[in-house]
């Protein structure tokens, strides 16, 4: 499967990492949950995921996309056995939707943690925090 340059699998950490930048809304958000949905569908197997939500500049959402968007991963994912966790770093201002998207998934097999230092979602995930490092462009 090919991925856009944002996303990573690591398939021997079983582990998703989103790197956006810039506009965070309903688009940007529509193609993560694809690329889940398109990824968990192929492996047939859980994997946990990590998203950097540093590198967004500016929001464009609202709470009810949001609510929408949760509910349609808890009912997509299903009850799949185990659980997956999902690890986002975020500030206080994206930090809001991400806290809500975590009640709303919270008894369902996906957990969601929102972080404001890499090296606690590394640990959480059980992952070298080399893994969860930004990638930089060269030159």
């Amino acid at each position: 499967m090919k991925l856009s340059p944002e996303v990573q699998f690591y398939e021997d950490v079983r582990l998703l990492i989103y790197r956006p930048c810039g506009l965070l809304n309903e688009q940007s958000v529509d193609k993560i949950v694809s690329i889940i949905g398109d990824l968990e569908a192929k492996l047939q197997e859980p994997f946990n995921r990590f998203f950097d939500t540093l590198g967004h500049d500016e929001v464009e959402l609202n709470f009810r996309y949001v609510i929408q968007v949760s509910l349609y991963r808890v009912l997509s994912y299903g009850d799949r056995p185990p659980a997956v966790k999902s690890a986002i770093l975020a500030d206080s201002t994206i930090g809001h939707y991400f806290q809500l998207h975590a009640i709303i998934t919270e008894d369902s097999p996906i957990n969601v943690r929102i972080f404001q230092k890499r090296e606690d979602a590394a640990k959480w995930l059980g992952v070298p925090i080399e893994r969860l490092a930004p990638k930089f462009a060269a030159g």
